[in-house]
Order: C-alpha cells, then sequence, then structure tokens
C-alpha cells in the first residue's frame, strides 16, 4: 500500500503570482488534484493512502494523516492559505516523524536483526515549493538543516530521519510573473539547485525545475511512474576493477581497465524493486540483507545504522550457485550507470558477489550474502539474495541431498557446524525454514538465540509501548487549527449592556427569517437588481422531517408510504432512514470523492497468467486490439466514420434487422449442410437479389407521417417468433426460417404482408446505411479464429441491392479474408463468386434471347 505525502509550502512567498494571474499557492494546488488523477489510472492506486503536511508549526502542520479520508484530505487541500515563514527543515522532519509514526509498533525495521526488503511501506514524499530562501524566526539560512531532536521514541536507532522505503521529490516553482517571449525549450526537466535538492538525491529521488506548466505537467508525469515499490540501496565497488571485455564478449588483459580512476559504476545510489507477490499482492521473502555489525549476548545497546545500507560488489566474476528447492530473493535493479556498465559487458552467465562490511564474526569484509547477475536476456540486472555465506551452505547442501541420501555423516556434521559459527544469529530461523522447506532433517536446534542481550530486547520492548502514546497523541492533534493570536482585547461599550435578543432589530429579523411576518417588499430597493424578481415567502414549501407519522398531512400520505416501507422491510443496501432521493443529495465538496467509492469495491481478480503482457488500455474501448502491425484499407477507414456510431436498422437488437431477416428464405440448416458437402451456397442466396423485392417487401408503402410510429409495431417481438402489436390483443406469428422450397419462401412471404398491413418500405438511404453496417460486420466475422463462417453468409444474404452489389461484396470479403490468410473461406467464396457470375450470364442471355423473340 503505497503511502503518498504532499508537503505544501504556505508561507507567505506563495501568494506572489505568474504570468497568468494565479498565485504559486493555486498551482500548487491544481498540481496534487492533477497527480491524483494521474495516480487513479493505474488498478494499484486504490490501495494509496494520502497525508498532507504544511509549513505550520507541529503539530497543526498535519492537515490529513493515517487515520483521515480522502474527503477530509481534497478538504484540507482546498482551505490551505499562504502566510508564515519558510521552515522546511521542520516541515520535513514532521512528514518523516508522521510517516515513521508506526514502524517500530508493526517491526517493519527489524533493529539488530537484519534488513528485510520485503518488510516494507514504500512512501513518496512530494514537497511543492517556491525555492525561496528558507526563513525561521531567528534568522534567514542558507543550509537546509533539519532539526535532531524528535518527539517519536526509537528515532536515535536510525542516524538519518528517513528510512531506505522512502523517498523525497521536490515540484520547485519558478515560474516567471511576466510572460516569456522567448520560445519553451522542450527535453527534460532539469533539477534545481536549492537546498532541497541535495536533500532528495540523499533519499534517492530528486527535485524538478518547473518554468511553465507544461514543465509542470511533464513532471507530474514523472512521479507517478516514480510511485515503485522498493527500496534504496548504496552500492559500492570493493577491490579492483575487471578486465575490458572485448567485442567477441572476451576478457581482453591487453586493454588498460583504469582501475585507480574513479567511475560513475563505482558507487550508485539506486532503488530494487520489490514486487507484490501476484497471488496476495504484498512482497514474499525469505532472506534479509546482513546487519553491518555483530550481535552479541554483551552488546548493551544496538548501535544506530544507516537509513540506506552499504552494500559492497566485488569485480571477480564468479559461477551463479543454485540448487533445487532452496529459496532465494531475487530484486530487479533501477536503471544507472552501474546497471549499464554490467549489461555492456554481456556475461549474462557470470555474476558479481556482495557483501556487507563487518556483518562477519572472523572476517573484516563478511562473507557474500548473493550476488549481482544481468538477466539471460541482457534486459535488466537482478540483485540475488541468498543465505547468509552460500558459498559455503549450498554445496553441504547438495551433498546432503545426492551423496547423503538426507543421513549425513560425523564429518559433514562437523562441517555443517562449522558454517554455523560464520552465520549471524538473526539468519538461523531463515534457514530452518528453508531446510523444512527442502525437506531436510532437523538440523538446527529449537532454542534459537537471535543474538540480542536481554537489556536491548526490554529496551525495543519499552520503545515500542512509548510510540504508541506518542502515537495517540500525534493523531489525536490532526486537524486543529494553530491558535489565533487575540492581540489587544478591547470592550465594547455602545450596547450599553443590553443582550442582543433584547434589540428590536434583532427581534424583527429573526421573525422574518422564521416566516411569522413577511418581508416587506417596500423595504427592498428594486434598481440595486435590475432584471431580477424577489421570491415570496412560500409558507406550504417545508422541510419533511416528520417525528410523528401522525403529523404527515393526508395529501402527502403516499408519498411519505413508500419512503417508511422502503425504510422498514429494509430492501434497498442504504442505511436506514435514507432513500433514494436523499442519497443523491450529495455536498458539492464531496462529489469528486472517487477513493471512498474505490474502496467499497470489490478487488479485482488476478490475472489467470501473470507472465502475459496486458491488453492495452485504449481511449472508450478497453477492449480494442491494438492495430498497429494491422493493414488498413479504404475500408477501415470508411467504418471508422460516423456509420458506427449511430444504431443502424441492420443491427441485431433493430426492429427493422428482425422484419427483415423473417424474409431471408436462406436457412441455417440448408446453409451448413451445403457447407459441409464443400458446395457453394443454395440458390436462394441468389434469388432475392432482384431489387424490386427488396426494395420494397409490402405492396403497400408507408406515408411519412407514419414513420414515427414505426418502432411501436415491432416492440412485441418475441422470441418465440410472435408479434405483439400494441392496442391489439391478437397474436401474429412471425415467418420463421424452415426448410422451405422458393415458391412456398414466397408465399410465407405474403402471409405475412398480409397479416402486417403497415410493413416497412426501405429507402435507398436505408439500404445504404443497412450495407454499411453488414459490411462493418463482416470484417468482423474475418478476423475471427475458427472456421465457423456461417455469420458471413448469413450477413452476404442479406445485402441490400441488385446482383452487382452483391457480387462486390463478396469480392471485398474475399480481400478481406486474403489479409488474415483465411484459405478455406477464400474457397467458399470463389465458388459462390462463380455461382454469381453464371447466374448473371445465365439472365443476360435470357434478356437477349427475349428482346431477339419480340
Amino acid at each position: 500500500m503505497p503511502i503518498l505525502l504532499f508537503l505544501i509550502d504556505t508561507s507567505a512567498s506563495m501568494n506572489q503570482r505568474t504570468d497568468l494571474g494565479t498565485s504559486y499557492l493555486d498551482i500548487a494546488k491544481g498540481a496534487v488534484e492533477l497527480f491524483l488523477k494521474l495516480r487513479a489510472r493505474d488498478p494499484a492506486s486504490r490501495g494509496d493512502r494520502y497525508m498532507l503536511v504544511t509549513y505550520d508549526e507541529p503539530p497543526y502542520c498535519i492537515k490529513a494523516g493515517w487515520k483521515e479520508n480522502h474527503a477530509t484530505f481534497m478538504s484540507e487541500l482546498k482551505n490551505l492559505q499562504a502566510s508564515g515563514l519558510t521552515t522546511l527543515g521542520q516541515a520535513l522532519r514532521s512528514s518523516f516523524d508522521l510517516l515513521n509514526l508506526n514502524r517500530l509498533i508493526s517491526g517493519i525495521d527489524n533493529y539488530g536483526q537484519g534488513r528485510n526488503p520485503f518488510f516494507l511501506e514504500p512512501s513518496i514524499l512530494i514537497t511543492i515549493t517556491d525555492g525561496n530562501k528558507l526563513t525561521s524566526t531567528a534568522s534567514v539560512q542558507e543550509e537546509l538543516h533539519l532539526p535532531l531532536n524528535s518527539p517519536l521514541p526509537g528515532s536515535e536507532l536510525t542516524k538519518e530521519p528517513f528510512r531506505w522505503d522512502q523517498r523525497l521529490f521536490a515540484l520547485v516553482l519558478r515560474l516567471p510573473g511576466v510572460a516569456s517571449t522567448e520560445p519553451e525549450q522542450l527535453g527534460s526537466v532539469p533539477t534545481d539547485q536549492s537546498a532541497i535538492t541535495q536533500m532528495c538525491e540523499v533519499t534517492g529521488g530528486r527535485s524538478y525545475c518547473v518554468r511553465t506548466q507544461r514543465m509542470l505537467n511533464q513532471c507530474l508525469e514523472s512521479l507517478v511512474q516514480k510511485v515503485q515499490s522498493g527500496v534504496v540501496i548504496n552500492f559500492e565497488k570493493t577491490g579492483p576493477d575487471p578486465l575490458p571485455v572485448g567485442e567477441d564478449g572476451l576478457m581482453d588483459s591487453s586493454r588498460p581497465s583504469n582501475s585507480f580512476a574513479p567511475q560513475p559504476w563505482h558507487s550508485c545510489h539506486k532503488l530494487i524493486y520489490v514486487r507484490p507477490n501476484s497471488k496476495t499482492g504484498v512482497p514474499v521473502g525469505h532472506w534479509p540483507i546482513p546487519e553491518s555489525f555483530w550481535p552479541e549476548q554483551n552488546l548493551p545497546s544496538l548501535p544506530p545504522r544507516t537509513s540506506h545500507p552499504v552494500v559492497r560488489f566485488s569485480c571477480v566474476d564468479c559461477e551463479p550457485m543454485v540448487i533445487d528447492k532452496l529459496p532465494f530473493d531475487k530484486y530487479e535493479l533501477e536503471p544507472s550507470p552501474l546497471t549499464q556498465y554490467i549489461l555492456e559487458r554481456k556475461s549474462p552467465h557470470t555474476c558479481w558477489q556482495v557483501f556487507v562490511t563487518s556483518s562477519g564474526k572472523y572476517n573484516e569484509l563478511g562473507y557474500p550474502f548473493g550476488y549481482l547477475k544481468a538477466s539471460t536476456t541482457l534486459t535488466c540486472v537482478n540483485l540475488f539474495v541468498m543465505p547468509y555465506n552460500y558459498p559455503v551452505l549450498l554445496p553441504l547442501l547438495d551433498d546432503l541431498f545426492k551423496v547423503h541420501k538426507l543421513k549425513p555423516n560425523l564429518k559433514w556434521r562437523q562441517a555443517f557446524d562449522s558454517y554455523l559459527k560464520t552465520l549471524p544469529p538473526y539468519y538461523l530461523l531463515p534457514l530452518k525454514k528453508a531446510l523444512r522447506m527442502m525437506g531436510a532433517p532437523n538440523l538446527i536446534s529449537d532454542n534459537l538465540d537471535c543474538g540480542l542481550s536481554y537489556s536491548v530486547i526490554s529496551y525495543l520492548k519499552k520503545l515500542s509501548q512509548q510510540t504508541k502514546l506518542e502515537s495517540e497523541r500525534i493523531l489525536a492533534s490532526v486537524g486543529k487549527k494553530p491558535p489565533q493570536e487575540t492581540g489587544i482585547k478591547v470592550k465594547n461599550h455602545s450596547g450599553g449592556g443590553v443582550p442582543m435578543a433584547h434589540h428590536k432589530n434583532f427581534r424583527k429579523l429573526l421573525k422574518e427569517i422564521t416566516g411569522e411576518t413577511v418581508l416587506r417588499l417596500t423595504e427592498l430597493n428594486p434598481k440595486e437588481f435590475a432584471g431580477f424578481q424577489v421570491g415570496l415567502l412560500n409558507k406550504d414549501l417545508k422541510p419533511q422531517t416528520y417525528r410523528n407519522a401522525y403529523d404527515i398531512p393526508r395529501r402527502c400520505l403516499l408519498d411519505q408510504l413508500t419512503r417508511m416501507r422502503s425504510n422498514l422491510l429494509k430492501t434497498h443496501k442504504f442505511i436506514v432512514g435514507q432513500d433514494e432521493d436523499s442519497l443523491h443529495s450529495v455536498p458539492v465538496a464531496q462529489m469528486g470523492n472517487y477513493q471512498e467509492y474505490l474502496k467499497t469495491l470489490a478487488s479485482p481478480l488476478r490475472e489467470i497468467d501473470p507472465d502475459q503482457p496486458k491488453r492495452l488500455h485504449t481511449f472508450g474501448n478497453p477492449f480494442k486490439q491494438d492495430k498497429k502491425g494491422m493493414m488498413i484499407d479504404e475500408a477501415d477507414e470508411f467504418v471508422a466514420g460516423p456509420q458506427n456510431k449511430v444504431k443502424r436498422p441492420g443491427e441485431p437488437n433493430s426492429p427493422l434487422s428482425s422484419k427483415r431477416r423473417r424474409n431471408v428464405p436462406v436457412t441455417h440448416d440448408v446453409h451448413e449442410e451445403k457447407m459441409e458437402n464443400e458446395q457453394s451456397p443454395p440458390d436462394g442466396f441468389l434469388s432475392n437479389c432482384a431489387p424490386t423485392e427488396l426494395m420494397n417487401v409490402t405492396g403497400d408503402g408507408i406515408p411519412p407521417n407514419q414513420l414515427d410510429s414505426l418502432s411501436d409495431d415491432f416492440t412485441g417481438l418475441r422470441k418465440d417468433g410472435l408479434i405483439h402489436k400494441p392496442g391489439n390483443n391478437a397474436l401474429i406469428e412471425g415467418a420463421k426460417s424452415c426448410n422451405l422450397s422458393v415458391d412456398d419462401q414466397k408465399l410465407a412471404v405474403t402471409s405475412t404482408l398480409e397479416t402486417v398491413p403497415n410493413s416497412l418500405q426501405i429507402t435507398p438511404a436505408m439500404a445504404q446505411g443497412i450495407n454499411a453496417d453488414i459490411k462493418h460486420q463482416l470484417m468482423k466475422e474475418v478476423r475471427k479464429f475458427g472456421r465457423k463462417y456461417e455469420r458471413i453468409f448469413i450477413l452476404l444474404e442479406e445485402v441490400q441491392g441488385p446482383l452487382e452489389m452483391k457480387k462486390q461484396f463478396v469480392e471485398f470479403t474475399i480481400k478481406e479474408a486474403s489479409r488474415f490468410k483465411r484459405r478455406v473461406l477464400i474457397q467458399y467464396l470463389e465458388n459462390v463468386l462463380e455461382k454469381i457470375d453464371s447466374h448473371h450470364l445465365l439472365n443476360n442471355v435470357n434478356h437477349i434471347n427475349s428482346r431477339s423473340s419480340c
């Protein structure tokens, strides 16, 4: 669950105006709202927690903390005002203390027991400031200083006020007050030169120098991408540089390595991504990163640790070791000069071991606890975290399973006991769990010792209790307003000691508000608001707040009875005493509170196969496929026009489509039987190509004034093929598709037309729209996988127009089928095309013979 804390500069300098007329504070508020909208695109944002901190004195600087919802956050954001000093250091300290409030209670830092990357609360601290001088009540400061004293118990256990899963980003507003005539420079946003930049880099973040509104939007897009689950680690090189690699990927000892020249990849301060488990949604791990000291029983107190562990890597190429069933943790490194250097070496089958100084008892550098290795595809670099001193453990476990068959001898046990002596005590429990997962015998004693003294353990418990009390005190002060300066009090003797209720004007105003007296219109000045009419008080309009059911007037009984029945039977999903009308009566300030609504929704189901690439989200239709790799011709551009935005008469849900399909003589059964025998569709496909039979399916036309009532004639269409006409109790049987001859089909159509007197006459414009819809559906059907082509031939049967029009549609379908390599479909369509040509030729011969006989 990412935590997003916004630190807004509320000093008086934020009242300065830009060239657009807006103040810096208004721009900061708009930037926060835009960030939330951009973040809401990610489904993972449903679990985000938002906090708001200002430059006020603590604890009044915390406007929204751990317990406040999104509505409170937005309300406090809109009510911010710029006044006071630029106390950035104190505000940062208060922000980090707010983030660290529950860490000692939850034990997430695990002091003295190793650092677990999978125990984290990923936090992004975004501060928006103007970058001016840092001021205090004493002086103007040139450098940024955070107060050392913190009210939070246990803060002395970490040297810095932040933690390794907390990063600081700064938006420094440098917008000019006068519009600039120079063209805006495109590209990346540079870092700012203010005092906060160094603080951002220390935490693993960065600052942005914002000079235009476009740059601000670009920075917000970048910040949304920075919301990642991970921890920051200092990677530093130890030992000599590796030998350069030649173009063939082999070591080239003849080339100089420049071991003594500092390189950017020698020291990197970057993030490692800690991905959540696809099933549980939380990170899962097995092995910690070792502490920089050896825990002993006589240790009086824990030494303070640095926020970011210093992990040293040796550039000696080693074999990546792993055995079956032994768990390990894999973390991807954020792109950096170190990852670029490792990937450029193109050695995915070698690795560099990593160490933590002073983590071992007998070795200053410590023993390796993992290694850095490039991925096989050379796309990223991963940190593999293994058991401590794994080069000794893995061969022992391999012999235990393959040589000793889980029955170790005395020599193996002695070697294993020697390994345990080099192991920090906090590694014993995860190693015991790993051996149990592998099915190995119990090789470690059940009486595990964490390595910490009794005084240290008692001190940590005491700190946890103190943190709970301090947490309750800080959370109770969230949202409280700072006390206003009263100044000099002056007594007012103008009232002569008479109470306000005894004033004549007050009593008169009170009667007018309560409705006891009507407001005199003569007292109003109609010239002050010309064109407006004063609404008179209507005493009949009173709020419906009946506490007793017998107080309801008789004329309001039916309206109130509906509400009472709804509350009594509880047939709604709202709270008791709230009906549908009052549910939608939401204040304007809460109308945009979509975050609270998202929290009430059920969690989305996980993907069946998380390795599959996610479907691209496209505007308007989330199920639309990416068409970049697909050919597009004129037909696609034609369909993309307004035709598929308006519901055409030929669509399946349209009554015209149902009417037209009842007159189609070709049936699905006949068509399927012919297709199985590898024959062309039956003659019925060509039998209704005459324009007169298709363009006018009725004997009588419909006057234009009756077209508006046409839809009412089809509202009674049911699944059983019966038509129920409004205003008529008779049921009319529609013509069903069946295996009939051409004569029988004409008879069925005639009977239908006799039964339904007011049928539709298809105009040329309607026929053109129907054909456009058929063309669109043909393209969709051809793209479908499989060999179910019945729908395609049914669509071809419904083409409106002469025989030449149907021929064009068949040729268009063949063209579409060739794009997607539908060879079987092309054969069927070519048979249809030959049938149409032969039929067309036969009609021409008959026409010539008839003319010659005449």
